[in-house]
């Protein structure tokens, strides 16, 4: 009746391409044989079984009935519910009775007569004439089961592959890119690069390998849904951990990420051993490993500083390569009210420019990096820019119009003109890019709403 040969081969296609293990397939065939024997041969309410034996390539088929009583039953003059008649299942529930049905049910009296060890709930088969010559109608229900069970054994094998990956890089080739959202071919199933979790200004062409974090994996009605970034900060952690093997062994620890995807990032580590350097582990020798992560992310800037405990000190070494003169703690943040610490940040007129940033990133990613709101002011008692989460846009600082004060202008003027041109060098977190725009304002909410 079958091509054995063929048989054998679609089986193993199946189950080295698709990851389909040779038992599901089997149970597909024989499920499908059991319909089309039903369609075509079989009485209303029946249930039917198939065994397809792949040695020799025959199968029998069976009638199954649940062996019930009569505390099982409904009475005859309850009303029955025609759907509930044509369910073709063996199940019965405490709470739940049914009619009888002499084609799946049998009397405990009637099934002892032919198997005298049965119980209430056990079932009794009855051997089925063979049959191999179904018709038209019968086979493409049979094929229709097959194609129905083939994509629930793929969803299987994607959620098992995938579903023991989710946060971690996934090597994958780019499909196609439409609607602003780009597929990847992971090999068994495609995966979805959607429009905010990709770096901006990042192109792809087809065919091309691309590597991304795996930020979701779903199971959704029409098949496994995953989904990519290469915008969240977790990829960042995640191809340092592939750089440095003292984060993948757990001797240096990602406390913190705070990323502007495309354009620059700042990543606090810590060490677990007082002898390690966590940022010299990261950086690598010469700035090898920095500049292998720079390199995939498009040259994105990357400021690499050492967690600490004590806020002061984090704030200090969050807002570098700035330096700081004083710290002064104006709130301690509340865990019960989910509110955030508020300090003041003193530094000199020269590294104005160098603490807030281009247009207010440096300050913008040093408050998303600590959770602090932070108000930077300089020696002169000027406020120079405020994270403050009730204003949404950037206030200028106010300078003075004094002679003494436009020669600082000037001096602060070419310090960034000397920074920006060191800023063109890869290195660790005395990496930032300068600017003359003075006085702009951000908040950790608005770092966390410009990342996405």
């Amino acid at each position: 009746m079958f091509d054995l040969k063929v048989i054998n081969a679609v089986l193993a296609e199946m189950e080295e391409e698709r990851g389909i293990p040779r038992q599901k397939m089997l149970e597909a065939i024989e499920q499908a044989l059991a319909t089309a024997y039903k369609k075509e041969f079989g009485k209303r309410g029946q249930i039917v079984r198939a065994v397809f034996d792949i040695g020799s390539g025959t199968t029998s088929f069976e009638q199954v009935k649940l062996v019930v009583d009569e505390s099982m039953l409904k009475a005859e003059t309850d009303e029955d519910d025609e759907e509930e008649a044509q369910e073709d299942t063996l199940q019965i529930t405490a709470d739940k009775k049914v009619r009888f049905d002499p084609e799946k049910h049998i009397m405990i009296d009637n099934a002892r007569l032919i198997k005298k060890d049965v119980t209430v709930g056990g079932e009794m088969i009855f051997p089925l004439e063979p049959k191999d010559d179904f018709g038209r109608i019968a086979a493409q229900t049979a094929k229709q089961v097959i194609i129905q069970k083939v994509r629930e054994a793929e969803k299987d094998a994607a959620l098992s592959e995938f579903g023991q990956k989710e946060g971690d890089i996934v090597m994958g080739h780019v499909q196609r890119f439409e609607r602003g959202n780009l597929y990847v071919d992971l090999g068994r199933i495609t995966a979805v690069m959607p429009y905010e979790e990709q770096i901006p200004g990042e192109r792809f062409r087809p065919g091309e390998r691309v590597r991304a974090l795996l930020l979701e994996v779903d199971e959704t009605s029409r098949g496994v849904f995953l989904k990519l970034s290469r915008s969240h900060p977790d990829f960042l952690a995640a191809l340092f951990a592939i750089e440095a093997p003292e984060l993948q062994s757990g001797a240096v620890e990602v406390k913190a990420v705070a990323r502007e995807a495309g354009s620059r990032s700042k990543i606090a580590v810590m060490a677990r051993d007082q002898h390690l350097d966590p940022v010299g582990s990261l950086v690598g020798q010469r700035g090898v490993r920095v500049s292998t992560v720079m390199s995939e992310l498009g040259g994105e800037k990357i400021d690499i500083i050492e967690w600490s405990s004590l806020p002061i000190s984090f704030i200090e070494d969050a807002l570098s390569p700035a330096r700081v003169l004083s710290v002064k703690i104006d709130q301690e943040p509340n865990d019960e009210t989910g509110e955030h610490g508020r300090a003041t940040v003193e530094v000199a007129p020269d590294q104005q420019s160098l603490a807030i940033g281009r247009g207010g990133q440096n300050v913008r990613l040093a408050a998303k990096l600590t959770g602090w709101k932070l108000d930077i002011i300089s020696t002169k008692g000027e406020e120079l820019a405020e994270a403050d989460a009730e204003n949404t846009a950037p206030e200028s600082a106010t300078v003075a119009e004094t002679e003494e004060e436009t020669e600082t202008s000037v001096a602060i003027d070419d310090t960034v003109e000397a920074v920006e041109t060191e800023a063109d060098e890869p290195t660790t977190d005395r990496d930032a890019i300068a600017s003359d725009e003075e006085g702009e304002i951000d908040t950790p909410e608005e770092a966390e709403k410009e990342l996405g």
